[in-house]
């Protein structure tokens, strides 16, 4: 059966969508199937990945019960990545959800008929702690929490690791921290070395040793509505995610630790 990962952060623009969209594509170009659920209102990963701009359903209908998940996938423009979109609609949702009962396992039910049919799948979560994001918590085996190397990167942090905590108490004691990912390091300044100093200092145990560097080629694939790997898989930040693609895998896949031990 497929691991759900949550890539998660209350703190908006540390890399979660380009981080989401690019690790699918790398291990879907790896051979593993993929599937990435968009869990944003602001529905990034979907315009950075289908070509259709008239989304009229998705998450919002996934985690409403309206439809089936199977009937909710499309195709994507990277290969072997499969993706459930989501649209403006998404933003109504917390709402809707406020008297339900069970709210924070809905995603989590919509889930349970596909996930043998994927290797992996990854939930793009919104930029706050509100019910969408408990959502995904609770439907996910684990969380991976992107990091920007800069002066407020660890603001926060102590507040998504005690609503886990609280996830893991109340709704989800199986989630398991995937790790902490460093992003948009920048060589050249001495902050960002610094950033690094101290999450690894403080997480030494959860911290990924991929880092994902600046890269103004990973702007440009998103723009073009294509991922890293299919846009440039030359580029300094194709390499940085196939990197991480394979050091998820080496955590991950048991096949691919026993070929290694061999």
């Amino acid at each position: 059966m497929g691991k759900v990962i949550a890539i998660a952060n209350q703190k908006g623009g540390v890399g979660k969508t380009t981080t989401s969209i690019n690790l699918a594509a790398c291990l879907a170009v790896l051979e593993k199937k993929i599937l990435l659920i968009d869990a944003d209102p602001q529905a990034n990963a979907t315009s950075s990945l289908v070509l259709e701009t008239d989304i009229e359903v998705g998450t919002y209908q996934l985690i409403e019960g309206q439809k089936n998940a199977e009937d909710l996938i499309i195709e994507s423009t990277s290969p072997n990545l499969k993706i459930i979109p989501a649209n403006i609609d998404l933003v109504g949702i917390e709402i809707e959800l406020i008297d339900k009962e069970n709210r924070e396992k809905m995603l989590l039910n919509a889930l349970e008929p596909i996930k043998e049919k994927y290797d992996y799948i990854f939930i793009d979560c919104p930029p706050s702690l509100g019910l969408i994001t408990l959502n995904c918590l609770t439907a996910a085996d684990s969380i991976l929490i992107p990091i920007q190397c800069e002066y407020f990167a660890l603001e926060g942090l102590g507040k998504l690791l005690s609503t886990i905590r609280k996830v893991q108490e109340l709704h989800n004691s199986k989630l398991d921290i995937e790790g902490l990912l460093l992003t948009m390091y920048d060589s050249r300044l001495k902050l960002s070395n610094l950033v690094i100093e101290q999450v690894k200092l403080h997480f030494p145990e959860m911290v990924f040793n991929t880092i994902i560097q600046r890269n103004v080629r990973l702007s440009e694939a998103t723009g073009n509505c294509k991922s890293i790997i299919k846009y440039d898989a030359t580029s300094r930040g194709a390499i940085n995610y196939l990197n991480l693609a394979k050091e998820f895998l080496e955590k991950n896949d048991p096949a691919l630790i026993e070929h290694t031990n061999n």
